[in-house]
């Protein structure tokens, strides 16, 4: 199967090097982190308040953009976990022989909820803030690309999670934005 293989090449690249195996661990486990904490920085820090004419009308709005970037992402995970349960399909290093992970997740594997949240929040920020989107939307394919070499994703578990994210916050952000 293209999945497998294409998950075997990627998975490959690991147990090689151990500065390589810290990247790949610190891209999949910590970097995500780190990303959220610079989304939520961007968000309350990214505004012209004050350089406005109504600092109020720009206040409501930033709260608005706020709380539907939040929404987009949780009710993107929440599918995520939700899709998780239906298809309970394992993680490749149970499903796969000597496949020695880097990290050890206990759920299911296919969509991926860290490529949900993260598409989901890089596509509502894109919608809001289109250069700074771009950035995000990289840092969430390394997120995911560093989970498929750390050999606990496939490849179809990493595109789930992006399709969903993204189709999620953009139907969400564009039923409810003003134009």
């Amino acid at each position: 199967m293209l999945n497998d293989k294409i998950f075997l090449l990627f998975c490959g690249l690991s147990h090689k090097s151990i500065i390589f195996d810290n990247i790949v661990y610190f891209t999949a486990r910590i970097f995500p982190f780190i990303v959220l904490f610079l989304a939520i920085l961007f968000l309350l820090f990214h505004h012209e308040v004050f350089s406005k004419e109504k600092p109020a009308k720009e206040i409501f709005q930033k709260l608005r953009e706020i709380f539907f970037v939040s929404l987009s992402v949780v009710s993107a995970w929440l599918l995520a976990v939700y899709l998780k349960i239906v298809f309970q399909i394992p993680r490749p290093f149970l499903s796969l022989p000597n496949i020695h992970p880097l990290l050890a997740p206990t759920d299911f594997s296919f969509p991926s909820g860290h490529s949900a949240f993260f598409m989901g929040l890089a596509t509502a920020i894109f919608l809001y803030h289109k250069k700074v989107g771009y950035w995000f939307v990289f840092f969430a394919f390394l997120i995911g690309i560093s989970r498929i070499i750390a050999g606990v994703h496939y490849p179809l578990d990493i595109l789930g999670g992006f399709l969903f994210g993204a189709l999620g916050s953009f139907l969400l952000i564009k039923t409810f934005k003003k134009s």
